[in-house]
């Protein structure tokens, strides 16, 4: 019998929002001036909500461990299901270098140097020393616990209601700018320009705003009501559009257009003190806090993805020669964490060989989206097909409640694809020629990967009992 203990309704809000609360976007929706509105619209209606309501009920279908690869692998096979906890973990290589590109800005700043902010070298340097100092404490201590609550609240909770409250205070002394992001204020400033795509090209990084939130359906069976899984969701995400759009629109009037620092979240902290006449210090305190905190989130988030590799490893899935079947004590591969480590140092390249940060920010925040968005895409797939090879499988909570229905599964589906496919579009053809390039090799080859090694994989892969201790 389980021990574990039924999740109030207004728990599970906070959890949900927790999976998906972050600073790092609210640069990327402050240079989209007024039409993150829109925007975020757009993520709510095609993303999230289609997304979270289908994993609400294939979780409810397969409480167990498994997750987002089980449920593709029983509705599109073990292939695809191997694809999905491929992508889980290779997503991160982009996506670990975009966080950790916040590292160089925040030590500039606690250090009372902004300059460094935008040094692709100084930004490089971070990435690489932090994260590999980062890698071996994990193999020696069990970081994720450490690290997780603390790194959250430093680096997100805390400097989200700053932003706000410096941010409130700073706009009620000055009023709506002319010289930001937001200019003045008309309603058709609120409808998408498509003659002047500019702004779209920010739009997969808004969608990445609510990227994992699909990760509160595990909690499904565990709520004391399940049906208001949605209801509990449809809250949650509410909350994420308050906290994201208030402060993307704040950011966005005070910095001078053409002059935002995407990777940095202290240069808003910076004018505001500046404007309202609060000491320097307090500029520093702030970029130290966020470094910190963001340090703390990398550590914990360094062996979390990395199980799922190792999990499918000791199912023969991959070459037994890579040793990702392997783990210490912690339960942590030190082959998988060593192999993520060598790809997020090439990946962090990027800042080496290109000057632009705010562009190689772009180039990963997008790159990761799109690659983690194929698994959603196998999801929808799966989901809609579990509906016809499944009907009268025992589900806690279903998408448009009791029956046999499946419109509302297949209305699901359909946005949620297409959703994907015009965010990813708009986003490479929004784009320089290089940065299009860049994106598009690095979401081929992360999705192709896993179907090569699929295609090859032998008996002899799979670990002896032995090798499992």
């Amino acid at each position: 019998m389980s021990t574990q203990t039924k999740m109030s309704f207004w728990t599970f809000v906070g959890v949900t929002m927790a999976l998906c609360a972050n600073v790092r976007s609210i640069p990327s929706l402050a240079a989209a001036g007024w039409q993150l509105v829109p925007y975020l619209i757009f993520a709510i209606i095609f993303v999230a909500m289609p997304m979270t309501a289908m994993c609400g009920e294939l979780s409810s279908m397969y409480p167990g461990e498994g997750g987002l690869q089980l449920w593709v692998q029983e509705g599109l096979g073990k292939k695809w299901g191997f694809v999905t906890a491929w992508i889980v973990w290779a997503q991160m290589f982009p996506g670990m270098v975009m966080v950790a590109s916040t590292l160089g800005p925040n030590f500039g700043n606690a250090i009372g140097d902004p300059v460094l902010a935008n040094n692709h070298w100084f930004v490089f340097g971070c990435i690489v020393v932090i994260y590999w100092i980062i890698t071996f404490l994990n193999l020696k201590f069990d970081m994720a616990k450490f690290g997780g609550s603390i790194g959250v609240w430093l680096g997100v909770y805390i400097p989200c209601l700053m932003l706000l409250v410096l941010g409130s205070l700073t706009c009620m002394k000055i009023g709506i700018t002319n010289t930001g992001y937001l200019g003045t204020f008309s309603w058709s400033a609120l409808v998408p320009d498509l003659s002047n795509v500019e702004t779209l090209k920010y739009l997969t990084a808004i969608v990445f705003i609510f990227v994992g939130i699909e990760m509160s359906s595990v909690y499904v069976p565990r709520m004391e009501e399940p049906a208001k899984y949605v209801k509990g969701v449809f809250i949650s995400v509410l909350g994420l559009i308050a906290i994201n759009l208030l402060n993307g629109l704040l950011v966005a009037n005070i910095v001078p257009k053409g002059t935002i620092e995407l990777a940095n979240i202290t240069q808003p902290i910076a004018i505001e003190c500046q404007i309202l006449g609060i000491p320097s210090i307090f500029v520093n305190i702030f970029g130290f806090m966020v470094f910190f905190g963001v340090m703390l989130q990398l550590s914990a988030w360094v062996t979390g993805p990395s199980k799922t590799i190792t999990a499918i490893a000791k199912q023969g899935m991959v070459p037994k020669w890579l040793g990702f079947h392997k783990v210490n004590k912690f339960g942590v591969s030190r082959n998988v964490v060593l192999t993520q480590s060598i790809m997020i140092t090439l990946f962090s390249l990027l800042f080496a060989f290109i000057d632009d940060v705010n562009g190689v920010f772009l180039v990963l925040t997008n790159s990761t989206t799109i690659v983690y968005c194929f698994v959603y895409i196998l999801i929808a797939i799966a989901f809609v097909k579990l509906r016809y090879m499944r009907p009268d499988a025992e589900r806690a909570y279903k998408l448009g409640g009791l029956g046999n229905g499946n419109v509302q599964a297949w209305i699901a589906a359909i946005l949620e694809v297409a959703g994907i496919i015009f965010a990813a579009g708009t986003t490479l053809l929004t784009s320089s020629f290089r940065d299009t390039c860049i994106v598009s090799l690095c979401s081929i080859v992360l999705i192709l990967i896993p179907l090569f090694i699929y295609a090859n994989k032998k008996p002899e892969w799979i670990p002896d009992s032995s090798e499992l201790q």
